[in-house]
């Protein structure tokens, strides 16, 4: 247990409670083409933007524990900042350093793995996000594993791959596969077997989350486990031919398909084989490790489930122990801002909707699942909705206030946190008029939280968790053109930005208790110190330092 924090002796706080908004993927762009924040009409936000206390945030690279300033920032590794305060390590750099050590394949999890297979003559499977985008999983770190699997002589090796379009280009799956068919046809040559084996779009099967729509995972098991999909004979033929279907279809929604020969599927999973789910980040991952490990499985149908031996990049969630095997050690997070409140006895409120509930509770906590404290912790899911985010781009902002609000008016909570996905869960589609419509609703919000903190005589500090919506266009890097797409129209970028976020402080009672600039410089780590300050007390020595320059 974490000693209480300690109070400022010449400031107390206020009142009311201190409310932190992270406002998912919404930055301040670097481009007027494409910026769905700049375009729309966010007159609350603007309102607060240039009367209160602000300053920007970094929220991508290392600012977040990403292994270079050319990494964008993510949900899971902003959370992890924002609710620890400090910046550790994350999956990308653990482990491409534990692959580059050798670390990973010295390791009991790999051994076994290997062994395995050559024991009962069997595959060695791979099932992940297929792309170099660096947020959930690098293709790099997948090659390196066919490398060694084809040095300790693994002679068939199945790859079931999960097409991204969110993380890096929306249409890009192609130049992924193609290269990659020509990397697995230099184990082929060497008389090994080593073959794509199913795929489908990452929105489409495998990657749900939160338990929002478990079809998602059922189709990923009936695509990689038993072979159940229409039929291509390689991977980029799948590709090619959804695409003339529909032309604008983007990778992230594709739907599942099987590689296929004259005997059927090449690459269903059975007994014997050994299953790497190689995606590092863990709220993605969890869903489908629970169908390959749990016996009392009860979401979907999985027919026989094949006896493998299942293991996971990382662990991806240490608390519940799944999955049970893994290759590389997640980081290890301690002294969150929510241990140290429930220390000190402050009573909080974590609440967003079920696309970023995880965030606000999960990652937040240190990759933590359950509370620190029953009594002084609650914790709202409102349920999203399961369409399309551009059919229903404000999602569930105004339910969320609406709890928020209740909170204020009652009294009980020093500290809430909450999350509008909005931006980011809107942003990945591309669609431009959503998102400005997405950003439009959350603003609506923002005014009515505004209301109810200067009512309950607390503090509202805006920030966000990395960019997304500010950068809608794909641009060129060297001249800053918008780029068109084959019906000359602007070509829509689906990923996160690396561009900063913002951090605005609306105190209604403020005294002039801390300089009205804020600090500049600072990564979304600081937050946290933020956060304690404004609650009253002294900011943990190790935290990173808060935005604030105090006069008391």
């Amino acid at each position: 247990m974490l000693d209480p924090l300690e109070k400022n002796p010449a400031w107390k706080g206020r009142p009311g409670p201190v409310l932190l908004v992270i406002m998912d993927g919404v930055g301040y762009g670097q481009y007027p083409e494409g910026d769905a924040v700049a375009k729309a009409d966010m007159r609350h936000f603007r309102a607060l933007e240039s009367s209160c206390p602000k300053t920007t945030l970094r929220a991508h690279g290392k600012a977040v524990g990403l292994p270079s300033d050319e990494d964008m920032g993510n949900s899971e590794v902003g959370h992890n900042a924002i609710g620890c305060g400090r910046v550790f390590a994350q999956g990308a750099k653990l482990v491409s350093a534990s692959i580059e050590s050798k670390g990973m394949f010295q390791g009991k999890t790999w051994i076994d793995l290997v062994a395995n297979v050559k024991k009962n003559s069997g595959s060695l499977h791979f099932i992940g996000l297929f792309s170099d985008g660096n947020v959930h999983s690098h293709l790099d770190h997948l090659k390196a594993m066919l490398a060694e699997a084809a040095k300790e002589g693994v002679s068939k090796v199945r790859i079931h791959c999960l097409l991204d379009g969110r993380d890096v280009g929306s249409q890009s799956a192609l130049d992924y596969i193609l290269p990659f068919e020509e990397f697995l046809g230099s184990f082929n040559a060497r008389g090994l077997d080593y073959k794509i084996a199913s795929g489908g779009g990452r929105q489409y099967i495998t990657m749900d989350r939160y338990g929002a729509d478990w079809t998602m995972v059922q189709r990923g098991w009936d695509c990689h486990v038993k072979g159940i999909g229409k039929r291509f004979a390689s991977a980029s033929q799948a590709v090619q031919a959804y695409r003339a279907e529909n032309p604008k279809l983007i990778d992230q929604d594709m739907r599942e398909f099987v590689i296929a020969d004259a005997r059927g599927p090449v690459g269903p999973i059975v007994d014997g084989d050994s299953v790497i789910y190689f995606n590092f980040r863990g709220d993605r991952a969890i869903e489908i490790s629970n169908a390959f490990e749990e016996d009392a499985f009860d979401k979907f149908d999985r027919g026989v489930r094949p006896a493998v031996y299942y293991a996971g990049m990382m662990q991806y969630d240490g608390d519940l122990g799944i999955p049970k095997h893994y290759l590389v050690s997640p980081p290890a997070i301690d002294k969150t801002l929510g241990e140290y409140l429930v220390a000190t006895g402050i009573k909080s409120l974590a609440i967003s909707e079920t696309q970023k509930y995880g965030h606000v509770t999960y990652f937040f906590n240190g990759n933590r699942s359950g509370k620190f404290s029953q009594t002084l912790e609650d914790y709202v899911e409102v349920p999203s909705d399961r369409v399309p985010f551009e059919q229903r781009p404000w999602m569930q902002c105004a339910e969320i206030t609406d709890r928020v609000i209740e909170a204020l008016k009652t009294g009980g909570y020093n500290f809430i946190r909450l999350n509008f996905p909005n931006g980011d869960m809107v942003g990945h589609t591309g669609d431009f008029q959503a998102v400005v419509c997405a950003m439009e609703a959350m603003d609506i919000q923002l005014g009515r939280l505004a209301q109810a903190v200067r009512k309950a005589g607390g503090i509202m500090i805006l920030s966000a968790d990395h960019g997304n919506s500010d950068d809608m266009y794909e641009h060129d890097k060297k001249t800053g053109k918008v780029l068109l797409d084959g019906e000359g129209k602007p070509k829509a970028k689906t990923s996160h930005s690396l561009n900063p976020v913002p951090c605005v402080i609306y105190d209604p009672e403020s005294r002039n208790e801390y300089e009205h600039k804020l600090v500049d410089g600072l990564g979304i780590s600081s937050l946290a110190a933020t956060c304690v300050e404004l609650l009253g007390f002294v900011p943990p020595a190790d935290y990173d330092a808060s935005v604030l320059a105090m006069k008391v």
